[in-house]
């Protein structure tokens, strides 16, 4: 009997919680922001990110 994989993490690459992402991409799709804009807006909030590219 073979055993059921558990599907692997879609968020598994990022340096971010994955209950931050989806609020972000939310954000950033549904009103007229920049990612710097979703930056500053998550800031005021308390949730510090970073949008640049690691290594």
């Amino acid at each position: 009997m073979s055993r059921a994989r558990k599907p692997a993490n879609p968020f598994r690459y990022f340096h971010s919680s994955p209950e931050v992402i989806p609020l972000v991409v939310m954000m950033y799709i549904r009103y007229p922001l920049s990612l710097r804009n979703v930056d500053d807006l998550l800031f005021e909030s308390g949730i510090d990110i970073c949008h640049e590219g690691y290594g």
